[in-house]
């Protein structure tokens, strides 16, 4: 039995997300009908998170087991023949067999981009949130940089969500310009459902004036999601990166890892992502 460990990116813009469903085309169900068609019998593949539809990735992770004989060349070169155009390999390697994907995750990164000018750019329509007028990012930073910390993010999750432990330990945050861009980025052991979109959602309305840049410790402590800002739409959230255990640099994940994330899926946590 081999265990092969497959980087990937992709334009989520005609996704039902990265999970396989009944009611819509997933990322996963792509990349499944291409293993199908390279290794001719069908193999599952268990991704590193769960993203919404629309939800885009600059760097996303699957496993899947097998007992083909294909070389890791020979896979990466199918794989980048076969798959889809908004699919891209980066990578493939051979990994221990107990390597997961999803359960040797220690931490995740998230972006979600912005752009603030007059006129609308068509070709940033699916790939970033547009607003009419200049975003304060000054006051944004400071807004983001509240989040850093292990914190009771209830606020920031969901309405109507499962029960759930809805702690969570926030490594780095932070918002800059870049270019034509204003880019939020957040570094955490896990998230809720729609936190980064809530989260991003309450730093527009820190920039529109509608909530204080201080008020985020109050907000966070409240627990309650109306004193958060408006959920953002998916189009400018993207999976930026997922570390796993053992990686070289993760050695503070790693600590959280055991201390956090493993209690977590030790209580089957059904909204840890």
């Amino acid at each position: 039995m081999r265990n092969f460990k497959v980087t990937i990116r992709f334009d989520g813009s005609r996704y039902g997300g990265w999970q396989r469903q009944k009611n819509s085309y997933a990322v996963q169900q792509a990349v499944e009908e291409t293993l199908k068609k390279i290794l001719n019998a069908p193999h599952t593949v268990t991704g590193c998170s769960r993203t919404d539809a629309g939800v885009h990735a600059n760097r996303f992770v699957f496993n899947f087991f097998t007992e083909n004989t294909i070389p890791v060349e020979g896979l990466k070169k199918a794989l980048h023949c076969v798959l889809p155009d908004d699919i891209a390999v980066l990578d493939v390697q051979e990994a221990s067999l107990k390597f997961s994907a999803r359960f040797s995750a220690v931490a995740k990164e998230y972006i979600y981009c912005f752009y603030d000018s007059p006129a609308k750019n068509p070709f940033l329509a699916r790939y970033a949130l547009h607003h009419d007028y200049p975003l304060r990012v000054e006051e944004m930073a400071k807004a983001a940089s509240y989040y850093v910390g292990c914190h009771d993010f209830a606020a920031f999750r969901a309405t109507g969500s499962p029960p759930c432990c809805t702690e969570r330990n926030i490594f780095e945050s932070e918002v800059k310009r870049e270019g034509e861009l204003v880019v939020f980025r957040v570094l955490g052991d896990g998230f809720l459902y729609n936190m980064v979109r809530i989260m991003a959602g309450t730093l527009l309305y820190v920039s529109m004036g509608k909530l204080d840049a201080d008020s985020i410790p109050d907000i966070i402590q409240s627990k309650q999601r109306d004193r958060a800002g408006k959920t953002l739409p998916p189009v400018g959230l993207y999976l930026n990166n997922v570390y796993f255990e053992g990686e070289e640099g993760t050695d503070g994940f790693d600590t959280a890892y055991r201390q956090i994330i493993k209690a977590r899926r030790a209580a089957m946590d059904p909204d840890f992502d």
